[in-house]
């Protein structure tokens, strides 16, 4: 790969080292959630500086969209409040270059189809490279009309991480595991994100039917929202995904949004990682 961060691991392979690095440890990955440019790209940068900080094994930066159907109300507010700040995914782009000079942390971009598309494919697998983005979620994105992008992607080395369902068909789950790259984001339930009480009965059971099919490391989210409920779901997943229990932290924050943000998920850190980080 011709990137600009020559002799550092990005893309699948950052992605996969991430999950093996925390497998040979003991422990399960940690993936917050945070969207782009909520309350500006600054504090965004702040709040990524911070998360690297405590350990996160990767991070989603969220890129604003007018019309975000897999999201619930906290992440929709959030993303209306960073689209007036004029995030675009081009800035977003930067920010994650610069982001790149101090921080290795495995960077997923996860937004919808459409500003990839106008964005152009190829440009982005491109661009994206260069800045040191190491894949990308596209909740509106089905495997089936997936392949240009696909191909963009995987010319550049770099993921398309698909989602699965609790409805999603035996078929669908067996095309998606012949084509994920990185890893393979099972939603825990259906309809839009949010925070949630309890943990769907029929968990195990799913990501024991996806593991038939897949060999990549499965990473559940939508809805986790407290260390507890992450710890009942490592016990049969490689990674936890926490978003909008961090979005909303983030709206009722008036400042130090990266202080409150880490105080927050050090506890899902150490729970899942197994162990306390030294010196805390």
């Amino acid at each position: 790969m011709n990137n600009s961060h020559a002799g550092v691991r990005r893309g699948v392979k950052a992605i996969a080292h991430a999950f093996q690095r925390r497998h040979e440890e003991g422990g399960k990955a940690l993936i917050p959630y945070i969207m782009s440019g909520d309350p500006d790209l600054g504090t965004t940068k702040r709040i990524v500086h911070s998360l690297s900080g405590i350990g996160v094994d990767l991070i989603e930066l969220g890129m604003p969209f007018s019309d975000p159907l897999a999201d619930g109300p906290v992440i929709q507010r959030a993303g209306e409040r960073a689209l007036r700040q004029g995030v675009t995914l081009k800035k977003l782009l930067g920010l994650v270059e610069e982001l790149r000079l101090d921080i290795d942390t495995p960077i997923i971009i996860m937004t919808y189809y459409n500003l990839f598309f106008n964005y152009g494919l190829e440009a982005f697998a491109r661009d994206a490279l260069q800045a040191g983005v190491d894949g990308v979620i596209v909740p509106d994105l089905p495997v089936e009309e997936a392949g240009e992008f696909q191909q963009a992607l995987d010319r550049e080395g770099l993921a398309l991480v698909y989602l699965i369902a609790p409805t999603s068909p035996e078929e669908r789950v067996r095309a998606i595991a012949a084509q994920a790259r990185g890893f393979i984001y099972y939603v825990s339930r259906t309809g839009v994100t949010g925070e949630q009480r309890d943990i769907a009965a029929d968990l195990a059971d799913n990501l024991r039917r996806i593991r038939e099919s897949a060999s990549l490391p499965v990473a559940v989210g939508f809805g986790v929202s407290n260390p507890e409920q992450a710890a009942q779901i490592a016990r049969n997943a490689d990674g936890v995904v926490i978003g909008s229990a961090v979005v909303r932290l983030i709206e009722e924050t008036s400042q130090l949004h990266e202080r409150a943000a880490a105080r927050f998920l050090r506890p899902f850190v150490e729970i899942l990682h197994g162990k306390p980080r030294p010196g805390e």
